[in-house]
């Protein structure tokens, strides 16, 4: 029987409906016929008392009864539905707010209005599309729509090229929003630059802008993610940054920051010539140029492991055949057990091109030293196999040693490849401990640390000697209100003679006085302007008050003169009071841009060069960063995107993101060992042991 909402359901005078036993002949049932409104999906048939027509219904949902004998319509049915409270799909009225419980920014939660609206779920959807690097077919997925109409079956899911045009849509308003706030917020940015070749075989260049706002808030924002045709020269790489530029109507660079590819050096110069020539670039681009620390740092290790490059790679074969089988991993699991080795690391392989991820496999296998030994007792074929490429004593005493060399190195890498927050300042702070490092090690009685220093300081004399550092590097950590300029006088004394140390010294001040002048005439403004103007008015009054005898006017202009002269010495300016006055007490955490911000009353015009100075970045992971995102948003599966929808994905993801996480353009071996260790307790914690449970998975 059709039990369907559209058949009438009887719910009294059954027994009216039955043959009696006593009639020969059954009289002929009318079938009943299919309502055709749409409305009895919502309502229940009755019929009268002691059978009969139906003349009444019952709502589903709510159990109101109703009249409806045949002779009227469904409206007052209908309208009904239309108030119904416990109605679920009820289209009332879009001005009636429904109290939701929402959550504000990353911790809060509050009660606030909320009303369906259609096409703010829309830009919600696109906006996820965006931020979670999710394919444009991902609105026609069949499980998308089954939670969709679980969620909120009133909305209207759109088609794939709906969302794309949806995306693009919020890509050309942020643009406007992001370019509104570089033309008022900003007098000028700093800039990052790199190249990435797609799995198109397309060659892309990322640009990233850095800026301090009013607020004095740092931001870091893809301008660019085009196409750069082949050959990546430099002349070409310059012509595409300052096209990109100009379409941003950008008007003052203060710095650009590469790693040290030949092509940049000659992409920095072509890009000077342009810039001073519409007045784009401070002092003819003198301090223009900043090479990428997190790149030096590289060149400068390399140099280093070079000499232990024969037992990085026996301890690369080792790890390597012990985890080329799950047996050769259960047995390895097996002495560590044997052992009694625990560490919730993993062995893990290297990428022999990032000596990062050659200290973490280092790491890795000092913890498991002993059980190396032990597996190679009870694994027959593992000395027959490698052979040569066995870890020997000596092997394993220059590990711990690179282990040791290296872990400084690979702090300082992290440190300086930060996005998010102010690094110019500590450049120098960087620069000073790596020196004192390799001074240390240089005069150490161990021969292994003597011989890797001895090539790495000439590498790092290249690029970070005392004549070698881009200058406002060291302004920036003068601009600190902890340290000042006694601080680079107090570290440079203690590699460099006096004579060496006062003329850099005298160099960065001369520099600073420059900048302090260009920006003090940037400043129309300013308050010297207003006193001379006042000035030069009380001046002509006084040209032109009450006659009086010569020798008399004479002296006075020699008065007002005199005035002059004794103002000007005693009136300093901000930068002189700045550096007299004493350094703050170093606290921990303690904020640049707060103290800044709280002082720019004080250092109105010092302010506005701390701003620019302290927003240059010290390495391009900011630019390299953006090519992981592209990398994932053009995957083998999504290949066929245009250029200039990558460009739109890519950069309204890095402008959407609101998340405070840094960035991280590779995967974290710590964090794939953390989540395994997890896995593996959560097995060890049931009837069989961890290794046998690795031999049964």
């Amino acid at each position: 029987m059709d039990t369907s909402p559209e058949n009438t359901q009887e719910v009294e005078g059954q027994s009216a409906d039955r043959v009696t036993a006593a009639s020969s002949v059954s009289p002929k049932r009318k079938k009943p016929y299919k309502t055709k409104s749409d409305v009895w999906g919502h309502f229940t048939k009755v019929k009268k008392e002691g059978g009969g027509l139906f003349d009444k219904a019952t709502c589903n949902y709510c159990v109101r009864p109703f009249s409806c004998p045949s002779s009227q319509g469904t409206s007052t049915l209908r309208r009904h539905l239309e108030k119904c409270n416990k109605y679920p799909y009820s289209n009332k009225d879009p001005t009636q707010k429904v109290i939701n419980y929402s959550t504000i920014g990353e911790s809060q939660s509050a009660y606030v209005n909320w009303k369906f609206d259609q096409e703010f779920c829309r830009t919600e959807l696109a906006s996820m599309i965006i931020i979670d690097e999710l394919p444009f077919s991902f609105v026609e997925k069949e499980g998308f729509r089954r939670f969709m109409r679980a969620v909120q079956p009133r909305f209207n899911i759109v088609s794939r090229t709906t969302i794309t045009k949806d995306c693009t849509k919020i890509y050309l308003e942020e643009r406007m929003k992001l370019k509104s706030l570089l033309e008022t917020s900003t007098s000028g940015v700093c800039i990052t630059t790199d190249l990435w070749t797609s799995i198109q075989n397309l060659g892309y260049m990322c640009l990233t802008a850095h800026f301090i706002d009013k607020n004095w808030k740092l931001h870091k924002r893809i301008i660019n993610f085009r196409v750069l045709p082949t050959p990546h020269r430099g002349e070409a790489i310059a012509q595409a940054v300052e096209t990109c530029l100009l379409g941003w109507a950008i008007q003052k660079v203060c710095t650009i920051t590469v790693d040290n590819a030949s092509s940049n050096d000659v992409a920095v110069l072509n890009l000077r010539r342009k810039l001073i020539k519409r007045d784009g670039i401070l002092f003819d681009g003198e301090c223009f140029h900043v090479r990428c620390f997190a790149h030096i740092l590289n060149l400068i290790v390399r140099d280093g492991i070079n000499e232990v490059k024969e037992s990085i790679s026996n301890l690369r074969e080792c790890v390597k055949y012990v985890r080329s089988s799950p047996g050769r991993l259960q047995l390895f699991r097996k002495c560590a057990d044997e052992m009694r080795v625990v560490s919730k690391r993993l062995l893990c392989l290297d990428v022999q091109t990032r000596w990062n991820s050659t200290y973490l496999m280092v790491g890795a296998a000092l913890e498991f030293e002993k059980v190396f030994e032990r597996f190679e007792e009870q694994d027959p074929g593992f000395v027959s196999e490698l052979r040569e490429s066995a870890m020997s004593e000596e092997d394993w005493m220059k590990m711990r040693s690179l282990h040791l060399f290296l872990e400084h190195f690979f702090v300082v890498t992290k440190r300086v490849s930060g996005s998010l927050y102010v690094t110019s300042n500590n450049y120098f702070h960087e620069v000073y401990g790596i020196q004192s490092l390799l001074l240390k090690w240089s005069n150490s009685e161990n021969d292994f640390f003597h011989r890797m220093t001895t090539k790495m300081q000439d590498k790092f004399d290249k690029y970070c000697s005392i004549d070698k550092v881009n200058k406002f590097l060291i302004i920036a950590v003068v601009l600190d209100p902890c340290y000042k300029l006694k601080y680079v006088k107090f570290c440079y004394s203690k590699f460099y003679s006096s004579d060496k140390v006062d003329e850099i010294i005298g160099k960065v001040r001369r520099l600073m006085d420059r900048l302090y002048q260009c920006y003090l005439n940037w400043d129309t403004s300013s308050s010297g302007v207003a006193v001379d103007t006042t000035k030069e008015i009380r001046d002509s009054n006084l040209d032109s008050s009450q006659p009086s005898s010569l020798v008399l006017d004479e002296n006075k202009k020699d008065w007002r003169k005199f005035l002059q002269t004794e103002e000007m010495e005693v009136v300093r300016s901000e930068l002189d009071r700045y550096l007299e006055e004493a350094v703050e007490d170093e606290v921990p955490h303690f904020d640049i841009l707060q103290w800044w911000k709280t002082k720019s009353s004080t250092y109105r015009i010092l302010s506005q060069l701390a701003r620019n100075l302290l927003a240059i970045p010290i390495s391009t992971v900011a630019s390299e960063s953006a090519f992981s995102t592209g990398g994932r948003v053009l995957d083998q599966f999504r290949s066929s995107l245009t250029p200039k929808l990558v460009e739109s994905l890519v950069c309204a993801q890095d402008w959407l993101r609101s998340s405070s996480k840094p960035v991280d353009i590779e995967e974290k071996l710590e964090d794939l060992e953390e989540i395994e260790s997890g896995i593996a307790d959560d097995i060890g914690a049931g009837s069989v042991s961890f290794s046998e449970s690795i031999g049964q998975s």
